[in-house]
């Protein structure tokens, strides 16, 4: 994914997230749950909006203020750290979980059998991992084989996730915590390069001002375990030169922490689903009374903040959402999952939904905004120069001009979307 490492899928719409609620002496009624629609279309535009070339523009001129920091929170952090646009991938990938019990429970009442909804996992699984490859692909003299990108890196966790998401949550939660641990220390135990080993050789300077030094090292840009895996897995496919190194430092193992983030995220998944097909069984508090799942939600995600950045200031192990350290798949977990609980109390429990149709035509047709951004937007903008000239998008000065064609960009793609939220046309995988 361009501008995500992605990666960026609550961006798939891996479901049609339905939910029971079942009222005392009253027949069920079906609605949706609309909240994590709106999730996943605000996550979708915030990544879209690369389109604007925002950082690019900001970056000329250095003494604003505003400018810097716009380019703090529009760009990733270069290693260590978070800014609200690292966040993109965590949040599509958390989204995943969240709609499979919904997608399950759907699948189940219409009577499909166990055997043929996993049957459809792996081959939703697969059509994802290729669909990433085909869109990295783009402009390339040959098949791109790669798998750091948010699509391939959902689809390697899929199959995995479908079968957690038949068992109880304590065995979700157990197997998040040994993935993250396992995780850790395969890049813990993984020996460091040796004293004066040149970096240049994996394509990163010597003088590069954000190596990690001392125990933090094992998690350098590089020179740590996953890309020795990617040099000897990622030149097992034709290429057009052996591969050594990932520009961006992005790891195709990083789908196995990704998993824990899509468990976190089923968890929560759970947790919502529980509330509306059975009010009696929500989280309790030790006195029994129960906790609302705004409130659950809310504890998980404030705990998940603290336990990632208390990880990274011991020093057990560094935030970097670039190859998804462990104590990053908590820390951005818990960011998810506070988003998540904000979103569903306004428009699901508060029901206030008049300013969601902007977010709903994306967040119901994610897959193909994605496909959208990927492949029609320079094709896009350069039909707008030919046919509108360069002086209309020149109009607020000359620096602007990108900002202007990429919100005209994103407008036409917005459009398309409309038209085919009105009619009724959804693109699924």
């Amino acid at each position: 994914m361009r501008g995500v490492a992605v990666a960026q899928s609550g961006l798939v719409q891996v479901a049609t997230v339905e939910t029971r609620v079942e009222a005392p002496a009253a027949a069920p009624a079906t609605t949706r749950l609309s909240s994590l629609d709106v999730f996943r279309g605000a996550t979708m535009l915030f990544m879209a909006s690369e389109i604007l070339r925002i950082p690019n523009v900001a970056r000329r001129f250095p003494d604003s203020g505003v400018a810097r920091f716009l380019v703090s929170t529009l760009d990733h952090r270069a290693w260590v750290g978070c800014a609200p646009w690292d966040l993109i991938q965590p949040c599509f990938t958390f989204m995943v979980g969240v709609a499979l019990p919904f997608s399950i429970a759907r699948r189940t009442a219409r009577g499909e059998a166990f055997a043929r909804q996993l049957g459809h996992a792996g081959v939703r699984a697969v059509v994802l991992v290729a669909l990433g490859i085909f869109l990295r692909s783009q402009a390339r003299p040959q098949t791109y084989f790669t798998f750091e990108d948010v699509l391939s890196q959902i689809g390697l966790g899929y199959v995995f996730l479908f079968l957690l998401a038949w068992t109880r949550p304590r065995v979700q939660w157990i197997a998040a915590a040994l993935i993250l641990v396992a995780y850790w220390a395969a890049f813990a135990l993984y020996p460091l390069p040796p004293a004066g080993f040149d970096t240049t050789t994996v394509g990163v300077p010597r003088d590069w001002p954000h190596h990690l030094t001392g125990f933090a090292a094992h998690w350098d840009k590089n020179t740590n375990f996953a890309n020795r895996v990617d040099q000897w897995f990622l030149n097992l496919f034709p290429r057009e030169k052996p591969f050594v190194y990932n520009g961006g430092g992005y790891l195709t193992l990083s789908f196995v922490p990704s998993l824990a983030t899509m468990i976190f995220g089923l968890l929560a998944g759970g947790v919502l689903r529980s509330a509306h097909v059975d009010s009696g069984r929500r989280v309790g508090s030790k006195t029994g009374r129960p906790l609302s799942p705004t409130t659950t939600l809310i504890v998980w995600g404030l705990a998940g903040i603290a336990l990632g950045g208390a990880l990274h200031l011991a020093g057990v192990c560094p935030l970097v959402k670039r190859i998804w350290t462990p104590s990053w798949t908590i820390y951005s977990a818990g960011w998810a999952t506070l988003i998540l609980a904000a979103l569903y109390f306004v428009v699901d429990v508060k029901g206030s939904r008049w300013w969601t149709l902007p977010f709903l035509v994306v967040g119901m047709n994610s897959i193909a905004m994605y496909v959208l951004e990927h492949v029609a937007t320079d094709y896009t903008i350069a039909s707008l120069r030919i046919h509108l000239g360069r002086g209309l998008f020149e109009s607020f000065g000359t620096p602007f001009a990108p900002i202007a064609l990429g919100a005209t960009t994103l407008l036409i793609f917005w459009l398309i979307l409309l038209w085919m939220y009105r009619r009724r046309i959804f693109l699924r995988i």
